[in-house]
């Protein structure tokens, strides 16, 4: 048998941890890694936080999985948390970020559908975004290296460039049913949007009766230095799909909405066997106990403003291989003036600095938000080493 038992799917680096300590990662040959990656904005707490543990620890004893088909506690206490610091009324549990996106984009259709506009069903979106990869979600992302393979796309897409509003109106048509929008590009490089474009979106969406879907599964719970990055534009969605952080490692994601946009998922429009179960609540619930409160984000965002800081002071020293930094938080991006995937492998593999590849030849910088000073100065060594013996290595033919 030639095919490996785990399917080929993934370009596996050799790192291969076997544990987490706060910060870091160990391999199983003992090497210790500084994880500025986070599982891909995922560990918020880091590798070992005793709250975390205990909470999942305690309810995998007492209940871990039970049908949606009875009453949930667990599942209400969260959703209500999640109420009381959003916009949201109402709240969908799913189990990953895809599956939180596709819950927004029914959410929107049905909210047309459901008084019988069954012509409203185009979502508009934005190039160079990621929304997951489902069949809907790649549909709604027009990256070509996603869709190789799985054609065809499924419709009901429109692709508009970034951050240009006047694109975005242009789009709008008989059948447009919302815009499904990153505040804050991820995969695409960490380029958040301007302003005026998110301003722009929510009056297009309130003068035509759209629906705006924020995609907020990598840039949410804390990482840009607020709650969710919506705060910080001053613009309102109606709907907002989020994971990744909010499970802190365990997987989590969630569809919220207001009163109005859901008012199409009634009883039978949509379901989840796992989605919601006891144990995920509880991961939630700590890390809600953990980020949600002011002091916290102030925090993450002294921190990423000093990271920031240090980032942009420190780049001038190679103008030739490094272009700016941008972000927001603990979401940083470095932008390079070459393609970054061998510059982020150099730093695994010689520095045991873990970082993320994106596109717009940027690195992503996402460390857990309980990163210190400390942590900082041992990623600002690493990324200096780093460079400097990056500069030494001969060029590919």
């Amino acid at each position: 048998m030639s095919i490996t038992p785990l399917m080929p799917v993934y370009p596996r680096c050799g790192v291969r941890p076997v544990r987490g300590e706060h910060c870091h990662l160990i391999g199983e040959d003992g090497t210790r890694y500084l994880d500025f990656a986070s599982g891909i904005a995922v560990n918020l707490l880091g590798h070992s936080n005793e709250h975390l543990i205990g909470a999942i620890q305690r309810q995998a004893a007492a209940l871990m999985h039970v049908s949606n088909l009875y009453g949930s506690p667990q599942g209400e206490h969260l959703a209500q948390r999640l109420v009381d610091l959003t916009f949201a009324d109402t709240v969908f549990f799913t189990n990953s970020g895809a599956e939180a996106v596709e819950c927004a984009i029914k959410t929107a259709r049905a909210y047309h559908q459901h008084v019988g506009n069954d012509h409203k069903f185009e979502l508009i979106t934005f190039r160079n975004a990621f929304h997951g990869r489902t069949m809907a979600t790649i549909s709604a992302s027009n990256q070509e290296k996603m869709h190789k393979g799985f054609l065809p796309l499924l419709p009901g897409f429109k692709y508009v460039d970034f951050d240009n509003l006047e694109g975005a109106k242009a789009a709008i048509g008989p059948n447009t049913a919302g815009f499904l929008v990153e505040p804050v590009q991820g995969e695409g490089g960490i380029r958040d949007a301007s302003p005026e474009f998110l301003e722009g979106l929510r009056a297009l969406a309130d003068e035509h009766d759209l629906m705006l879907v924020f995609d907020e599964v990598q840039c949410g719970v804390a990482r840009t230095g607020t709650f969710y990055a919506y705060e910080q534009y001053g613009v309102v969605p109606d709907i907002l799909a989020t994971a990744k952080g909010i499970g802190g490692g365990f997987p989590i994601g969630a569809c919220l909405a207001t009163e109005s946009a859901a008012r199409g998922m009634v009883f039978g429009t949509h379901g989840s066997t796992y989605g919601g179960n006891p144990l995920a609540m509880a991961a939630g619930e700590a890390v809600l106990d953990v980020v949600a409160n002011d002091e916290f984000l102030a925090d993450v965002r002294a921190k990423g403003e000093r990271l920031r800081g240090r980032l942009e002071q420190f780049i001038g020293n190679y103008p030739d291989l490094f272009d700016f930094v941008r972000g927001r938080g603990l979401m940083l991006g470095v932008r390079l003036k070459i393609e970054p995937r061998a510059f982020v492998a150099h730093l695994r593999d010689n520095h045991q600095l873990l970082t993320v590849a994106a596109g717009d030849q940027t690195v992503r910088v996402l460390p857990p938000l309980v990163i210190d000073d400390s942590h900082i100065d041992e990623f600002m060594d690493k990324l200096s080493a780093g460079a400097a013996s990056f500069a030494l290595e001969p060029v590919a033919p």
